[in-house]
């Protein structure tokens, strides 16, 4: 089942609380989506430890063939 962008933005904001966050379905069909989550907490980490924080925050719905989130290009940063 696709999972809609506030639904995202949900699980990323229970871990993230204080970020930016902006999500994007990409071709409209709730299946690939562009999330970008600019926070505090990444300062000092590489990009992919970033991204694994957020991966990790999205609870597994992204694992497998059988996940809820299809495609999600992300891009993390800390705030300028």
């Amino acid at each position: 089942m696709a999972m809609q962008a506030h639904e995202i933005e949900d699980l990323i904001r229970a871990s993230f609380p204080s970020a930016r966050i902006t999500i994007t379905d990409l071709a409209g069909d709730g299946n690939h989506y562009a999330a970008e989550v600019i926070d505090e907490s990444f300062r000092g980490l590489n990009r992919v430890q970033q991204q694994r924080a957020v991966y990790a925050a999205l609870k597994g719905r992204m694992d497998g063939p059988s996940g809820d989130l299809h495609a999600l290009a992300l891009t993390t940063k800390a705030p300028d």
